[in-house]
């Protein structure tokens, strides 16, 4: 099992210039748009997907709210060939929501990852 703690706090390199007017959005990686399941412990019903991915947040597509600075537990399913392995991986994250936004029938959530553990 792989453990993880994320050592980045507030040091972005970019900022978003296409974010909504009066909308600071700031990043410290690079965001990988990958549509995967995710399963959220605090409605294990919500069946949530990735939007874009990084090593230090993910925007997730919920059927439930989350609040802002609430800490959240989700586990995401990635392919095993993109991990480099023979078979899916699990990776079980904390993470704290930034933002929560309509989106459609969802609510858009961003949340900065803490930790991942890398479970198979």
């Amino acid at each position: 099992m792989l453990f993880y703690v994320n050592p980045q706090t507030l040091h972005p390199e970019t900022v978003n210039e296409n974010a909504p007017s009066g909308v600071h959005e700031l990043r410290g990686a690079v965001r990988f748009p990958l549509h995967l399941s995710v399963n959220m412990e605090e409605h294990p019903g919500d069946q949530a997907e990735t939007r874009d991915i990084s090593a230090a947040g993910v925007l997730l597509h919920c059927h439930e709210e989350y609040a802002v600075g609430s800490t959240i537990h989700f586990k995401i399913v990635m392919p095993g060939q993109s991990m480099g392995a023979d078979h899916d991986v699990q990776v079980e994250c904390t993470g704290r929501v930034v933002r929560s936004t309509p989106a459609g029938d969802k609510v858009a959530v961003a949340a900065i990852i803490d930790e991942y553990r890398i479970t198979r």
